[in-house]
């Protein structure tokens, strides 16, 4: 149940920050966009170059910041690791766990009490099995948005932490999102990395202590993803709601 959770919710955090990244880029210039979730893919594409490395694989096509109106980092969408299904599954998951460390860092020296007082306890290793506890969930996530965004508000701005904090924690969450032809290979290896981890948990009665302790990072990353989506889609609704006005005034 541990990394069926664990799989659950690394596919929450791919597909949101995918949205978030769609969402804002359909609302500013690309290339604007990118240039301000510089940070983030340097993270992140660092672990993409690390897996590539490490595995055996080719380089190629892999730039930081493409030089045309997307601006979009660019990275190897075809490897061909020396190590077989495994080499896949380490290029695949390197950047979203480069860019979980990223956010693991940067809230334990940035964070403050702006991170102790986001509600810790709603992203759990345990999935629902009932209806009631579908529902149940669904109003976690609001909890851990609604705590999430008072955290931020209560935040003392006038400390440059904060800000950086902010700031770093919004680029690394939403550069967890794949890269340019790299969204199936990512999946893949999450979906590979769940039933890995379950099949060994089970024949050996065990289960990573650095899955379990990891849940305060990922309950981090899902609280600012969710909340960050909940706002792009406010946000897009209402610019949208504008243009209809205008279109037909």
């Amino acid at each position: 149940m541990l990394y069926a959770a664990l799989t659950f919710w690394l596919f929450t955090v791919v597909f949101a920050a995918w949205g978030v990244r769609k969402l804002w880029s359909g609302m500013i210039q690309p290339k604007v966009f990118n240039s301000v979730l510089l940070p983030g893919t340097l993270i992140g594409l660092l672990g993409h170059v690390v897996g590539l490395l490490i595995t055996g694989a080719t380089i190629r096509e892999t730039t930081l910041f493409k030089d045309d109106d997307t601006g979009e980092p660019e990275a190897t969408t075809d490897p061909k690791p020396r190590i077989p299904v495994l080499g896949h599954v380490i290029i695949g998951l390197l950047p979203l766990l480069t860019c979980g460390a990223g956010v693991f860092v940067t809230a334990k020296y940035l964070g403050g009490s702006a991170v102790t007082q986001i509600n810790d306890d709603v992203v759990g290793p345990r999935l629902p099995t009932s209806v009631d506890g579908f529902w149940q969930m669904l109003r976690d996530q609001i909890t851990l948005m609604e705590s999430t965004a008072s955290a931020i508000a209560g935040a003392n701005f006038r400390d440059w932490k904060t800000i950086a904090f902010l700031y770093l924690l919004v680029c690394l969450v939403v550069r967890m999102a794949p890269f340019p032809g790299n969204l199936r290979g990512a999946l893949g290896a999450i979906l590979i990395l769940g039933i890995g981890g379950g099949v060994v948990s089970s024949v050996f009665d065990l289960a990573d202590p650095r899955v379990q302790t990891g849940w305060s990072v990922l309950n981090l990353t899902v609280a600012m993803l969710l909340l960050l989506l909940l706002a792009s889609l406010i946000l897009r609704g209402f610019t949208g709601l504008i243009s209809v006005v205008r279109n037909n005034a």
